[in-house]
């Protein structure tokens, strides 16, 4: 399956981009869920203001989709300053990131996406600007060169990161702010969905806005999505109000199942179970028997199965748990008739 076809994936789609940023919050009093997360920078952000000084760097990690970038839009808002936008593997060289640092002023916020992605000479360079606001440059070559230090406008760095083990220790050392983003209960969702609705002129009520939520995957930018794709159905079908059978509906027809599943999620799970006796299977064979490439599988659909719990990596491979043979109504065999993969 394409990733840019596939509606539950939390990266960015290109339909995303026409919607998106309209639906973002711009206040952390608008800002819904992760409140551990807000109530840390808020006190971080009001001690700051008092101080005249700029906000410590940030680094946010998490999965894709819970509002990273969001939130540093608000951080930005929140400090006075303007957002600057860019990702790790866009800052090639040492002159692009110079470019970018000269260019921001007092208060500003940098955002670098995938910043575990950074290059390491680029890496480099940037420790003496998140510590003493300075940048050194050095011009000529060989004996003739001479390095330079231009002084830097206090901004506040932002990091984005999937994968804060990737992070070196010197980069990481140099956040004074940690946050981890964690995956959004349903009740938060359906919260999002609902003030979401408002803003895209669509009516919701209480029980459609939680089914959309159920099936969201604990990810705010997939509950839009979905919210989007609803709205389209029950604009054709007729209806006013989007309400639990016409989301009931419109998922369906998407092949979203209430577990926020979709047809790639249970062809893996089937797989197991149907194919390999619940197993254990290895990750290598199961990617060829379904046809997918080895990473998708262990970077798109395992880690949401594993989450939820319905598949469990052991050292010998993937297994069924109980709660994916109930999701799919099969009945578990006992383990002494498993061709003793289970035996100890």
């Amino acid at each position: 399956m394409n990733m840019e076809d596939r509606i539950i994936s939390s990266t960015t789609l290109n339909e995303d981009t026409n919607y998106e940023y309209s639906l973002r919050p711009q206040r952390l009093e608008e800002y819904i869920g992760q409140d551990k997360v807000k109530e840390r920078l808020k006190i971080f952000i009001k001690a700051a203001q008092m101080r005249n000084e700029p906000l410590d760097h940030v680094i946010l990690y998490g999965p894709p989709g819970l509002g990273k970038t969001t939130l540093s839009n608000i951080i930005a808002k929140e400090m006075g300053g303007s957002l600057r936008i860019t990702s790790g593997p866009a800052i090639e060289r040492a002159g692009d990131l110079a470019a970018i640092l000269t260019t921001l002023k007092d208060r500003d916020v940098l955002f670098i996406d995938e910043i575990h992605r950074l290059n390491r000479s680029v890496e480099e360079i940037l420790y003496p600007a998140m510590e003493d606001f300075s940048l050194d440059i050095v011009l000529g070559k060989g004996a003739a060169a001479k390095s330079i230090r231009l002084d830097l406008p206090r901004f506040t760095l932002i990091g984005a990161t999937t994968r804060i083990g990737m992070l070196t220790a010197p980069l990481r050392d140099r956040f004074g702010v940690l946050c981890s983003m964690e995956y959004y209960q349903e009740e938060e969702l359906a919260e999002i969905i609902s003030r979401s609705s408002g803003i895209l002129n669509c009516s919701i009520d209480e029980e459609g806005a939680a089914e959309i939520a159920r099936r969201s995957r604990g990810t705010p930018r997939i509950a839009n999505r979905l919210l989007k794709r609803v709205r389209d159905f029950s604009e054709v079908k007729g209806n006013t109000t989007i309400n639990k059978d016409m989301a009931v509906g419109a998922l369906e027809l998407l092949e979203i199942d209430n577990q926020g599943f979709d047809r790639i999620d249970n062809r893996i799970i089937e797989a197991i179970i149907d194919n390999f006796q619940g197993g254990p299977v290895g990750i290598e064979t199961l990617a060829y028997f379904i046809g997918e490439e080895l990473d998708t599988i262990q970077d798109v659909y395992e880690p949401y199965l594993m989450q939820k719990g319905f598949i469990i990596r052991t050292p010998r491979g993937r297994v069924a748990s109980d709660k994916a043979y109930e999701h799919l109504k099969r009945v578990k065999p006992a383990p002494n008739s498993q061709l003793g993969l289970f035996d100890n």
